[in-house]
């Protein structure tokens, strides 16, 4: 698939190609009603200048956006959150509860992935992460309905992917915001059978039971589309949400098979890719690699966290 700048979703709904770490990989949704404007997810700081110019190509400007609304506060969707809260001078934040005060305080977010990155990589990848004033920022508890103009949204808490997640129900359009609590699906393995998904299982917070509960909840609203952060719409949710929990099972009997990072990177890699070729993939291995890597590898992390910190404790 060719590459855009933004995508028609429906009529108020238009998918970003933010185009950072890779074209098409991190996707922000704007969303437009009664002549008002909001942002779900924002990208890095690298990400903002997309964002605005976008905004600014449908015809509104900052004056006009109410919200920028995080899925959840890793920094691949929230990093530009206070750089972007700047250039909206009416905007309020919404967040989790339990995100809140990493967005007043991002140093302890930014020392956390520092620690494990370095200075250097994160400086280069996201930027300075900047506060945001307290009084801007609104933290919608589980199940209540902001009424956006008269449309209502509607903020479900989903733990699974992280615990200071939620998504966002519009039920004028029929589609779900869904962060990465639906899974990751990369427009370059859409073929003819569809889009190809699979789950996220990222530090610290996976938890493959509250995931599976999660994914339940979101299909009672009888969506007919997700909208992902990686990489956008996906229609077929029933079939995607069968194919989530399976791969999510599959996953976890890896992790206990291969206690070892090295070993279950390569063994989640060979899945995913058998995968793609009974999906219908035509793409080499080594591009499909290049497009999966980072996830896997941020994949087995998780899965080993939570197999060392919460199952074996468990048992």
């Amino acid at each position: 698939m060719t590459p855009f700048t933004h995508k028609i979703i429906t009529k108020s709904i238009t998918a970003i190609n933010t185009g950072d770490q890779r074209d098409m990989m991190i996707s922000s949704h704007l969303m437009t009603h009664e002549g008002h404007a909001l942002f779900v997810d924002c990208g890095t700081n690298h990400c903002v200048p997309r964002l605005l110019e976008v905004l600014h190509e449908k015809g509104f400007s900052p004056k006009h956006v109410d919200y920028v609304i995080l899925t959840h506060i890793h920094l691949d969707h929230a990093g530009g959150a206070g750089t972007l809260m700047q250039a909206l001078p009416h905007a309020k934040l919404l967040v989790h509860p339990r995100g809140q005060r990493h967005m007043i305080d991002p140093s302890k977010l930014f020392a956390g992935a520092t620690a494990v990155y370095g200075e250097a990589f994160m400086l280069e990848n996201y930027g300075e992460l900047l506060p945001i004033d307290a009084d801007r920022i609104i933290t919608p508890a589980d199940d209540e309905v902001l009424d956006w103009h008269g449309r209502p949204l509607r903020f479900l808490h989903t733990e699974g992917h992280a615990k200071h997640h939620f998504c966002i129900w519009d039920a004028q359009s029929k589609h779900m915001f869904t962060g990465d609590t639906f899974g990751l699906s990369y427009r370059e393995f859409d073929t003819a059978h569809g889009a190809f998904i699979f789950p996220t299982t990222t530090p610290v917070h996976f938890d493959p039971q509250a995931m599976h509960a999660s994914i339940d909840r979101l299909l009672t609203y009888q969506p007919e589309g997700m909208l992902l952060t990686h990489f956008s719409q996906v229609r077929n949710v029933s079939r995607h949400a069968e194919r989530l929990h399976q791969q999510i099972d599959d996953f976890v009997a890896m992790a206990q098979a291969n206690p070892s990072q090295d070993a279950l990177a390569e063994k989640l890699m060979t899945y995913l890719i058998a995968q793609l070729r009974e999906h219908g993939v035509t793409l080499p291995d080594a591009q499909c690699k290049a497009v999966l890597q980072i996830d896997v590898d941020i994949n087995a992390q998780g899965l080993l966290f939570w197999l060392e910190h919460v199952y074996r404790k468990q048992a």
